[in-house]
């Protein structure tokens, strides 16, 4: 894997010739979110040496290079899941790809379940936590010594600076967000109402089917970590509609002017 990275990186690296200050990953739905940028350059997954291919929809498959509120921004629209049959290291190759193009900080977004009593579809949550129910662990194996240690705190797994500053950013614009702790599962069916109820019981606001396994390898390697989640559903015990994937998408969509004004708000306020 590391000589893969190493191979994608000096691609990308040639191409853009500098460090860029954050990356962002697009989550099911958000991927409007890339209409804001300044692109410098394009660059198609299946033109990039060793990139993985995403295979669902709402997620277009392009890394985007270029200036959003005059920060540099490597931009990923297109995420790859464990449902889909990627392995997990698949699924983490990017984030590990940002690391050695130098990139500190990662933003990421996806698009959730709403299992708090408080959330309704549409609204925003800042995930503050997470709890991994993925058959997997992404740092299962030998360790990677370069990218940092075996036994990895995760203490802090999304920075509370990050978080604090996103907060200012929504009271200055008007935006109303949650705090909550999303709960990973593999996918790809959606959950049960039985399943809903057990997320709650432990302690869950919000479930999906990805980010978790993004955040915990960035963790390995030191990166600052920020999460946006659009609740697209809602579930539970009491809760019995059909939940469909055009549903989750349009949910996102009706989302994604507040989702910018906060993730614009944020890159402006950081350095």
């Amino acid at each position: 894997m590391l000589e893969k990275i190493k191979k994608t990186s000096e691609f990308i690296r040639n191409i853009i010739q500098e460090t860029p200050d954050f990356a962002i990953v697009l989550g099911s739905g958000l991927g409007k979110l890339q209409d804001e940028i300044q692109p410098v350059y394009i660059l198609e997954y299946k033109d990039i040496p060793d990139f993985p291919q995403t295979t669902v929809a709402g997620h277009s498959g392009r890394l985007i290079y270029g200036l959003l509120e005059g920060k540099k921004v490597l931009m990923m629209s297109g995420r790859f899941h464990y449902y889909e049959g990627h392995s997990m290291e698949t699924v983490v190759f990017p984030i590990r790809l940002f690391h050695v193009l130098g990139i500190k900080k990662l933003i990421l977004s996806n698009a959730s379940g709403g299992v708090n009593k408080d959330y309704q579809i549409g609204d925003i949550a800042i995930v503050k936590d997470h709890i991994n129910m993925m058959p997997e662990h992404p740092l299962r194996g030998k360790n990677i010594d370069a990218f940092g240690p075996r036994f990895v705190d995760m203490s802090e797994p999304y920075s509370r600076s990050m978080i604090a500053t996103a907060e200012e950013v929504a009271r200055e614009n008007n935006i109303h967000v949650h705090q909550g702790v999303y709960v990973a599962l593999q996918g790809p069916t959606f959950e049960t109402p039985a399943e809903y109820g057990m997320i709650k019981a432990i302690g869950g606001d919000m479930v999906g089917m990805s980010t978790v396994p993004e955040v915990i390898v960035a963790r390995h390697m030191n990166m600052e970590v920020f999460c946006i989640s659009v609740i697209t559903d809602l579930g539970g015990p009491d809760i019995a509609y059909a939940v469909s994937h055009e549903e989750v998408l349009n949910a996102a969509n009706k989302a994604m002017p507040d989702v910018i004004s906060l993730v614009k708000g944020l890159l402006k306020k950081l350095g």
